[in-house]
């Protein structure tokens, strides 16, 4: 140990000797001053009294500055940690056993806060971890219940016909009866594969590509293959499109299956001879498009339904097939774009908004 470590004060215990220590070499002079003083005995002790009240106030005040007061704070923030309460951190600065002691409780509290807040955002993630399965399950669910209650009729539809073509010796109903059972194959193969792509969208197990492209030529294309082309055409198009190039920055691929949706459910529903308009113009730095079929109107408490899966509106004339309606849905709130449905006065609008790009 060092010699200037015999004299430090800095430490609680040499503290309390030097205050001790001053007390009584104080008490003893002032003992001396007192009897030695030329004045009446009875006003040299209350002299002397007086002086030894004041020097019990002074080493009360010592002892509560280097003794109660950061007692009392170490106290007060040990009893704020207790709570879990880390916002106050300990003020004790002094260069002796209680200011190491503060900074101990303070690197104490830091660590725990670091390791709360570690704590607090695992169970967070455990949390959504949990969701996820949780929804995954009710996903994996509501796939089986719903593909085991859409199998059913293509199913019995296959096994009677099968069982027909069993005794069946005409060659042509044979004929007729293969083609069914295949058409029926082919209907639960395409609604499996779409049910699982929606699912994959929903689950987010499916994400999305964007591109830049131009979205009028694009249009063009799709409306081209499903309207202009096709061989089942009874009903008058109509389209206003812009003359010149408009870009977008989205899934191509899946803004395809969007586009085909939309237009095979106005193919669908569009009356004998009645319109079907395209309509693509440019709004507040967006492209929007819309879909018009002259036909039967949806009933006005349905229209939000229509975008559910294999949701078909019982008593009502417009007809879908429950699952393209929930795709166009999924797929345009995963890019949180703008889109709806309305009843006009003889028929009904589908409509959407992507952003433009330059």
């Amino acid at each position: 140990m060092k010699i200037k470590d015999h004299f430090t004060i800095c430490t609680v215990r040499k503290k309390i000797l030097m205050i001790s220590k001053l007390a009584g070499i104080a008490l003893i002079l002032s003992y001396l001053i007192s009897t030695h003083l030329p004045l009446d005995t009875d006003i040299s002790f209350w002299i002397w009294f007086s002086f030894i009240i004041l020097l019990v106030l002074i080493v009360d005040f010592l002892m509560g500055r280097f003794i109660s007061y950061p007692i009392a704070k170490l106290s007060l923030a040990a009893r704020q940690m207790a709570d879990l309460n880390f916002s106050s951190p300990c003020a004790v600065r002094t260069n002796d056993e209680f200011g190491e002691l503060s900074a101990s409780l303070n690197s104490m509290a830091e660590n725990l806060q670091q390791a709360l807040t570690g704590l607090e955002n695992a169970n967070v993630r455990l949390k959504k971890d949990v969701e996820q399965k949780r929804l995954l399950l009710a996903e994996r669910k509501e796939l089986v219940d719903s593909l085991s209650h859409e199998m059913k009729t293509p199913l019995g539809v296959i096994r009677a016909y099968a069982e027909a073509l069993q005794d069946e010796a005409d060659d042509v109903k044979k004929q007729l009866y293969s083609e069914v059972i295949i058409a029926e194959t082919d209907r639960m193969n395409s609604l499996i594969t779409t049910l699982l792509d929606l699912s994959a969208l929903e689950t987010g197990a499916s994400h999305l590509a964007p591109e830049h492209f131009d979205f009028v030529e694009f249009l063009e294309t799709v409306a081209g293959r499903l309207l202009i082309d096709a061989l089942d055409v009874n009903f008058e198009l109509q389209f206003e499109l812009p003359d010149h190039k408009v870009f977008v920055f989205t899934d191509k691929a899946r803004m395809e299956q969007v586009l085909d949706n939309l237009i095979i459910n106005a193919k669908r529903n569009v009356q004998p001879g009645g319109i079907i308009k395209l309509l693509l113009t440019e709004e507040n730095g967006g492209l929007h498009f819309s879909i018009y079929n002259q036909g039967p109107l949806i009933p006005q408490d349905k229209l939000p339904k229509i975008w559910t899966k294999f949701y078909r509106g019982h008593g009502s004339k417009y007809s879908g097939s429950g699952l393209g309606l929930a795709i166009v849905a999924q797929i345009l709130s995963m890019q949180e774009l703008n889109y709806g449905v309305k009843n006009l006065s003889d028929g009904v609008l589908f409509y959407f908004t992507v952003k433009i790009v330059r």
